[in-house]
């Protein structure tokens, strides 16, 4: 069973990395747009919810972020964060910086202690007005699930340009104010194996990560239904095994499994 998050606001949900999470989609509430097409989506593939919405103006966003705020204010529960995902990349909304500093000054009105996470497929980093937010918030989590272009074009699959070597530049001009964040999974896809939990990938992806000295490292696998069913989770033994290899190289690393 696919997942499709309501817009602008839903939750807030419990989290596995983030805690008590306050969702703010950017995205229609009809259908998935995203610059990826993973196979391991929640979401689905792209061209199983097509969106016949309008994405949510500023005006919608900030109103309904606000009158939940209010209601939570009013009757609970504190959130810890305030969470940029839902139906695909949030960077994609022509006005994002703008709503990241509208939800900056919500958050330090109302529950100054939360923090502003944005879960982002790294693809739109590359763009000034995108890097500048993302700059803003508290934990800027961008994904990285390989360097290895053959893996990503099979699991991640791109929607149009992507430039890794690009991405990965700008991933390191944040000058350590990002957290990288990868799943790691086995099992097959149209024939071919997604296991990326073996050295041949985790060897020189580590040193990328090393490279781009983020200030954490989220690794993770698995947890719901796909929309590719050969997919299978990753050992705990397996992700206890990527972790150590990072923090060996002094790189905090935290483990969903």
């Amino acid at each position: 069973m696919t997942v499709i998050y309501p817009s602008p606001i839903f939750g807030p949900v419990h989290s596995r990395r983030l805690g008590v999470s306050l969702g703010i989609n950017l995205l229609p509430e009809d259908g998935k747009c995203c610059t990826f097409d993973c196979i391991y989506c929640e979401c689905g593939f792209n061209k199983q919810h097509p969106s016949h919405h309008k994405l949510p103006t500023v005006d919608e966003v900030v109103c309904a972020l606000e009158d939940r705020l209010k209601d939570m204010k009013a009757n609970g529960p504190i959130p810890d964060v305030f969470t940029f995902a839902g139906n695909g990349e949030p960077t994609l909304h022509p006005h994002f910086p703008e709503i990241i500093d509208e939800t900056i000054r919500l958050r330090d009105e109302y529950f100054p202690q939360a923090k502003v996470s944005v879960l982002s497929n790294s693809t739109f980093i590359v763009r000034p007005g995108v890097f500048e937010a993302l700059k803003k918030v508290d934990n800027n989590i961008l994904k990285l699930d390989t360097i290895n272009m053959d893996y990503i074009r099979l699991v991640d699959r791109p929607v149009g340009h992507f430039n890794l070597d690009d991405i990965i530049e700008t991933m390191k001009a944040f000058e350590g104010h990002c957290i990288i964040q990868t799943m790691f999974m086995k099992g097959e896809y149209a024939g071919q194996s997604v296991d990326n939990t073996t050295d041949r990938y985790v060897l020189p992806w580590i040193e990328k990560v090393e490279y781009i000295d983020p200030s954490c490292v989220m690794i993770y696998t698995i947890d719901r239904e796909t929309p590719a069913h050969q997919l299978k989770k990753a050992k705990p033994e397996e992700l206890d095994r990527i972790a150590e290899l990072l923090r060996a190289r002094g790189i905090e690393t935290s483990v969903s499994y």
